[in-house]
Order: C-alpha cells, then structure tokens, then sequence
C-alpha cells in the first residue's frame, strides 16, 4: 500500500534511510532529508515501511524534483521503487501546470531512473560527496512509465 507520509512515519524512514548508507546515501544527507521533505509518500507491506520517495515542487520552472527514493536492501528489485515512482507519475500528471519532472540521482541509481523514461541531462562529478556523482535527468510530465 502507497500513502502519504506522516510525521509518525518520521524515525522508520530515517531508519530506511541510515539502511541504504553508505551504499547510496552519505551519513550528511540525513540532515537534507529532515530538511527538504515536500511531498512524501510511503509503501507498506504487513504494517511496515519498505520504501518512500518523494517530490519537490517549483512551479516557476514548472518542474517537479522526484526526491528522496529509499528502498529497504531486502526489497530492491522487486517492484516497489516501480510501484512509487508510478504512483508520483500519477500524481503529477493532475496538475497541469508541471510541464516536466526531474530527478538527481547518482551513477549508483541513474539506471532505474533511465528505464522510467528519464534522460540523463549532465553529470558532475563528486557532487553529493567524493565518488557520489550527480546525474541529473529530466522527462516530461507523463502518467505512464510502463514504455
């Protein structure tokens, strides 16, 4: 099941969170993350957070940033990062005013991103910490990223 993230939720996303590093997250991003969450969602499975991600809005640009994608290391590759990122799709494409979505990942996730239908835009080395490299990737504002 998908919902929207409450503060309850808060300390088993950090949890989530502190899983997945350092393999995909530096211990300084916690900080960020308790900072910039927008629009947050989460998958439950038995009663049990698996997985979040999120979106940032800045409607100036008409951009909408896919944010924070935590995935716990027993349930990668099996859909549910998937199953979020449709369910954000979803949610976007009812607001018309977002013209495209983008994402900043890392050379470690850019993939699932690319096999969404994201394009990879630039690359900046060492951006979130050494050997953790920006890729940042764009796609227009659709509903469907079954293609």
């Amino acid at each position: 099941m998908i919902r929207k993230y409450s503060k309850e939720d808060k300390q088993k996303v950090i949890k989530l969170l502190r899983q997945n590093t350092p393999k995909y997250f530096v211990p300084s991003e916690e900080i960020d993350f308790e900072n910039e969450v927008e629009d947050y969602f989460v998958y439950e499975q038995h009663s049990e957070i698996i997985g979040a991600g999120g979106i940032n809005y800045f409607p100036n640009d008409k951009i909408a940033r896919i944010s924070w994608d935590i995935i716990h290391p027993n349930h990668q590759g099996k859909g549910i990062g998937k199953a979020l990122m449709q369910y954000r799709m979803n949610h976007l494409i009812e607001k018309p005013n977002i013209e495209f979505i983008v994402v900043r990942t890392t050379q470690l996730a850019f993939q699932f991103y690319e096999k969404t239908g994201f394009k990879l835009i630039r690359i900046e080395k060492d951006f979130w910490a050494k050997d953790f490299d920006l890729y940042e990737m764009k796609m227009p504002n659709k509903a469907d990223i079954s293609e």
